[in-house]
């Protein structure tokens, strides 16, 4: 029994430390075209890879990718040493290109520049906020921004169609400028459900690295979450809608008086938390209902289902985010059941389920 008990915390450290690791610690690309996450992607300099696909807080190219670069992330770099033979398709808060890209460069972010010693070959399209051109686009361009500066190193070799407040250098535009109002800021529309879909895999993997340890740290709480949607599921969404409203409306009030203003940050942080948990725990329950249908009990394949019903379901518009949230409904009610059953409130002994 010791031997047991001495496993599982060594089992829960090193779960901790992979959703730590996941999310901050750099992932370094090897030569395929495997989609990579982290919470920074780099392909160092020197290194050759081929089909880039990658999501992350930072995704870095210093060195060669012989082929496509599909990225989504916080930060999009192409740096100086950094050579794309293929295309370039990326979603993203910012977008950097000092390097090169051979191929076509298809962009959507807040801000979009070309460095000086950018150079794209190809066609450049682009959807931000600010696109600012200091480098070199060896054919036409199309972009729609709020904001689009050419620079006095700029070079368009093409023609340039534009939205937006177009300053700077037009001299910098070889072929013809014609402003296109039908453009907007959506001419990357490509980007999108390849962002989705990878988001949709790092969320899938980082969930069920928390739901493991959620599983292997409170076994028992786990399966009376789940006991407590299979048993009662309006009333647990019910629950699960008191929370969801209840605790913002007492965050707001306690952030009124001035003592109460650092509690309510650290609420904030904490129901952020509880949110998580809550949607892990909803898809585990449902799961956990419907495989207990036809006979399989285990709580491990449970999470796993579970999980990957609700990454799916993030690719679906509209009908997707109502069961989304109707789940983590589902997950903070019974969590807020499971937690008063256990101090002996609700009625049955404290590890039997309640209803």
């Amino acid at each position: 029994m010791r031997g047991r008990g001495n496993r599982r915390p060594q089992f829960v450290v090193a779960l901790l430390i992979a959703v730590v690791v996941i999310g901050t610690v750099p992932a370094v690309v090897a030569g395929q075209s495997a989609p990579q996450a982290g919470g920074t992607v780099v392909v160092e300099e020197g290194e050759t890879v081929d089909d880039l696909q990658a999501v992350g807080g930072t995704v870095i190219v210093r060195g060669t990718v012989t082929g496509d670069v599909s990225a989504a992330g916080g930060d999009v770099r192409i740096e100086e040493t950094g050579q794309v033979d293929g295309n370039l398709e990326g979603g993203a808060g910012s977008v950097t290109i000092a390097g090169t890209v051979d191929g076509d460069v298809e962009v959507g972010a807040g801000s979009v520049t070309v460095a000086e010693n950018g150079t794209v070959n190809g066609t450049f399209t682009a959807g931000a906020g600010t696109v600012v051109i200091d480098g070199t686009i060896g054919s036409d361009a199309e972009i729609g921004a709020e904001t689009i500066r050419l620079g006095e190193t700029a070079t368009i070799a093409g023609d340039l169609r534009y939205d937006g407040d177009l300053e700077g250098n037009t001299d910098a535009v070889a072929g013809d400028i014609e402003e296109d109002p039908a453009l907007g800021v959506d001419v990357a529309p490509t980007v999108q459900p390849f962002a989705s879909w990878l988001f949709a895999v790092y969320s899938f993997v980082v969930n069920l690295l928390l739901g493991a340890i959620l599983l292997a740290l409170f076994p028992r709480f786990s399966d009376r979450v789940a006991d407590r949607v299979a048993r009662g599921p309006i009333r647990t969404g019910l629950v699960g809608l008191g929370v969801f409203v209840g605790i913002p409306l007492l965050l707001i009030a306690l952030a009124i008086t001035i003592v109460g203003i650092p509690l309510s940050l650290i609420g904030i942080l904490v129901f952020a938390l509880l949110l998580w948990i809550g949607a892990i725990y909803g898809f585990f329950a449902v799961a956990a209902w419907i495989l207990s249908l036809v006979g399989l009990g285990n709580r491990w394949l449970a999470l796993i289902v579970g999980l990957l019903i609700g990454a799916a379901l993030t690719l679906v518009p509209i009908v997707g985010d109502v069961i989304n949230l109707f789940v983590l409904l589902l997950g903070l009610g019974a969590i807020a059941r499971a937690l008063y059953g256990r101090r002996g409130a609700d009625t049955g002994p404290t590890e039997a389920p309640a209803d």
